[in-house]
């Protein structure tokens, strides 16, 4: 879950939990792997999805196969 931070000078920034290792991110155009904390963890996270241990619920119904045999 995100949550709000705020440092010096009175800005605000928004800290979420990398979803591989839950450790803390700043969400900063600086954070080059947001909402990942490095490049480590968003390998794991890719991997995870094409070894298909990560998947988005649907059926295959909503793949919609009648409009992909038109093309």
């Amino acid at each position: 879950m995100a949550k709000d931070l705020c440092v010096i000078k009175g800005k605000c920034v928004t800290i979420v939990n990398c979803p591989t290792c839950e450790k803390e991110v700043k969400w900063l155009p600086e954070s080059l792997y947001r909402p990942f904390c490095s490049k480590r963890c968003q390998l794991i996270d890719l991997g995870e999805w094409t070894d298909e241990k990560k998947v988005i619920a649907g059926s295959e119904d909503d793949l919609m196969s009648s409009e992909w045999e038109q093309i």
